[in-house]
């Protein structure tokens, strides 16, 4: 959790309500570089350790669902849950260096595979989640495929349609690429669990080990969609696949065509969440496909 110029003001009544529930004595708030869903503060107290709290309108016991989830059922690190209620979501505070280094990158990539080898026994979560501020659908479904075209391609360029970001043409060219996804996905023999959203933002680091992972948007689905979200970004380099490769194979033919269905995917994300500045990375991303 980074901390941010500090100019943003956490509001009175949400500090007033941090103190009562926690039972100390707020004496300070400091904003902070949190992801794309509310504002978030690191508040200290005289007599009770610092927490991370977010204030936003949004479902935030949706994040707080995903985050327990994750600390009850997984071995990936992540907040502790303090207190949830409408518009408010309180956490432990955790503290990083913002130092992410090739030691860094090895020790998320064995989180992540750790991460991926949990399964289930169909694609989906238990409950609908966040991708952002956006609700992200996750009805069991057998076929992964399937999942990926119904649930996530399709909505996805359907919601951004309809709220005049993307373009017909835009639109019309994400049609056609989930009409053969047939062609060029496949099914993984199990289903893997998901962060949704991994990237270094995402990970507090100190001392190059990962001491957290936030803002996920979890589900069961391919272990290559998490592997491509990494894949396109310049902080992430050859360390983090040497090390995942250590503890979990990379099916044959990912980085020929899936890789860049799934970056695809995840640029349609960010035309939904930045808008139209993003519109050329994804003409790239359509390009690259051929459709």
């Amino acid at each position: 959790m980074d901390e941010g110029t500090g100019a943003e003001q956490m509001p009175a009544t949400a500090l007033q309500r941090v103190s009562s529930v926690l039972g100390a004595d707020a004496q300070s708030a400091m904003a902070l570089d949190g992801g794309e869903v509310g504002s978030v503060y690191r508040v200290s107290f005289r007599d009770h350790p610092d927490v991370a709290v977010k204030v936003d309108d949004s479902p935030l016991g949706i994040e707080a669902a995903m985050l327990q989830y994750l600390d009850r059922d997984t071995p990936l690190p992540v907040p502790d849950v303090l207190h949830i209620e409408p518009e408010l979501l309180v956490l432990s505070f955790i503290r990083g260096d913002g130092r992410f280094d090739e030691r860094a990158e090895r020790d998320l990539a064995q989180h992540v595979a750790a991460l991926h080898d949990i399964s289930a026994d169909a694609f989906g979560f238990p409950f609908d989640a966040l991708s952002g501020p956006f609700s992200q659908s996750n009805p069991w479904t057998e076929s992964w495929i399937d999942f990926f075209r119904e649930q996530r391609l399709l909505p996805f360029a359907t919601a951004v349609r309809n709220d005049g970001t993307l373009p017909a043409t835009e639109f019309d060219r994400v049609q056609r690429l989930a009409e053969t996804l047939d062609t060029r996905l496949v099914e993984p023999t199990t289903p893997s669990l998901l962060h949704g959203d991994i990237h270094p933002g995402n990970a507090v680091v100190a001392d190059g080990t990962v001491r957290a992972v936030l803002d996920p948007a979890v589900y069961f689905g391919h272990a290559e969609v998490d592997l491509a979200y990494v894949d396109r970004l310049d902080s992430i380099g050859d360390a983090f696949f040497d090390e995942y490769r250590r503890h979990r194979d990379i099916p044959e033919g990912y980085f020929g065509e899936r890789r860049d269905v799934y970056v695809a995917f995840h640029v349609l994300e960010n035309v939904r969440f930045f808008g139209e500045d993003e519109l050329p990375r994804l003409e790239r991303a359509l390009d690259r496909l051929g459709v």
